[in-house]
C-alpha cells in the first residue's frame, strides 16, 4: 500500500505496467478469511424470465434491489426486500444497448451506465429519466470501433465506453471513462464539466490509468478508482489530487464503499470473465478494508458453486455485513451474509 506520510505521497517502488496490459501484483499474505454465507434461492424471477450477465447491482433507502443486465439486449429490473420481481424500468429505452453498472444515489434515483451506448442516464425514483451525460453515436454514422492506435483526445461531454458513476456529498458527479479513453470525469450535480484527471492515453504512472473500472466515493468526498489493468486503487480528494494507492489486492473490478459513520472499502479480485483456468488459483476473493487501506479480511474464491464467484462485476454493499454480488459468467445475483469475527488488520 502506498499512502500519505506527513503530507507527501510515499510511493515506494512503483510498478510501472506494460500500456494495455492487464498486470497481476503480488497480493497482501496472511489475510484473515472472513467466513460467510450464500443466501439460497434470493431472486425470484418470472416465469420464463432469466439473467442475462449481470453487470450491475444496486439498493435503494427502501431495501428494493435493481439489477442491470445483458443477454439478447439490455434489461433493467427491480426486486423487493425479498427478492420478488416488482417491475422493469426503462424497456425498449434509447439509451441501453450493452449494460455495465447500475448505482442509486441518496435521494434514491437510478442511475445506469451503458458502455454500448456511451450514456449515463439518471432515473427518478418513479422511473423517469431527468438527467442523461454522453451521446448515444447516430445509427447512420455506423458502428464505432475501438481505435487499432492512440484514440483521439477525449471530449468534456463525450465518453468512451464508460464504466460507473459516482456522487460526493454536494452530489458532484465523478464518472470513469473506462476502456477507450483512461479517465475520470467530475461534472458538477447538474452536469457541468469541471476538471478530469487521466486523459485518452493508457499509462501505469500515478494521476494515469489502464481501464478505470469502478468507481467508490466516501462521505468526505474522496474518490477510489478501480485501475483495474493497473492492479490498483487510486485514491483522489474531491479535487482529484492523489492520496494514496492500493496495490496489494489484485486486479480490482468492482469497489463499494458502505455508507454510515464507520464505513468500509470492498474491492473484488474478479477472474476474468474468460476464465482461463489458471486465474482461478490468483483471483475471485473479495476484500474488505479500512478506508486507510488496511486489509480486514477476504471472502470467496472464483468457482461456480453457490458461494463462490464467477467474475464478480457490482456490488452493493449498503448493508457492509449483507453485501450483494452479481456475476458475469454466472448469469446471477448472490446476496452474502458475513459473519462477525476478531480480526486484525492487514497491509
Amino acid at each position: 500500500m502506498k499512502r500519505l506520510v506527513n503530507g507527501c505521497l510515499v510511493l515506494a517502488a512503483l510498478f510501472l505496467a506494460a500500456p494495455g496490459l492487464a498486470q497481476t501484483r503480488a497480493k497482501a499474505q496472511n489475510v484473515p478469511e472472513i467466513p460467510f454465507e450464500s443466501v439460497p434461492n434470493f431472486l425470484k424471477m418470472p416465469a420464463d424470465v432469466y439473467l442475462g450477465e449481470s453487470m450491475g447491482v444496486a439498493t435503494n433507502s427502501k431495501g428494493h434491489l435493481f439489477v442491470y443486465h445483458r443477454r439478447d439486449d439490455t434489461r433493467l429490473f427491480e426486486f423487493d426486500p425479498t427478492g420478488t420481481f416488482v417491475k422493469e424500468w426503462g424497456q425498449g429505452i434509447y439509451g441501453f444497448e450493452f449494460a455495465h453498472k447500475v448505482r442509486v444515489d441518496k435521494e434514491d434515483n437510478v442511475w445506469v451506465v451503458d458502455e454500448g451506448t456511451n450514456m449515463v442516464i439518471k432515473f427518478n425514483p418513479e422511473g423517469r429519466v431527468v438527467m442523461v451525460l454522453g451521446r448515444r453515436p447516430e445509427p447512420v454514422e455506423g458502428v464505432v470501433e475501438t481505435p487499432a492506435g492512440d484514440p483521439p483526445p477525449a471530449e468534456r461531454y463525450l465518453f468512451a465506453r464508460p464504466t460507473d458513476v459516482g456522487w460526493d456529498p454536494q452530489g458532484n458527479i465523478f464518472v470513469p471513462d473506462g476502456y477507450i479513453n483512461h479517465r475520470v470525469v467530475k461534472y458538477d450535480k447538474n452536469g457541468r464539466f469541471i476538471r478530469q484527471v487521466g486523459s485518452h492515453l493508457r499509462g501505469s504512472e500515478p494521476y494515469q490509468f489502464n481501464t478505470p473500472h469502478s468507481l467508490a466515493v466516501d462521505g468526505q468526498g474522496n474518490v477510489y478508482v478501480a485501475d483495474r489493468g493497473n492492479a490498483r486503487i487510486q485514491v483522489f480528494d474531491n479535487n482529484l489530487t492523489l492520496r494514496a494507492i492500493y496495490d496489494n489486492v489484485g486486479n480490482p473490478w468492482e469497489v463499494c464503499i458502505s455508507p454510515g459513520p464507520h464505513q468500509y472499502l470492498f474491492s473484488s479480485n474478479s477472474n476474468p470473465d474468460a476464465n482461463p483456468a489458471a486465474s482461478w488459483e490468483t483471483s475471485g476473493e473479495i476484500y474488505k478494508m479500512e478506508l486507510d487501506g488496511r486489509i480486514i479480511g477476504k471472502f470467496g474464491k472464483a468457482g461456480k458453486a453457490v458461494g463462490q464467484f464467477q467474475t464478480v462485476h457490482g456490488i452493493d454493499c449498503r448493508n457492509p455485513d449483507e453485501i450483494i454480488v452479481s456475476e458475469i459468467s454466472a448469469w446471477r445475483v448472490q446476496k452474502i451474509r458475513l459473519r462477525p469475527t476478531n480480526t486484525t488488520s492487514s497491509r
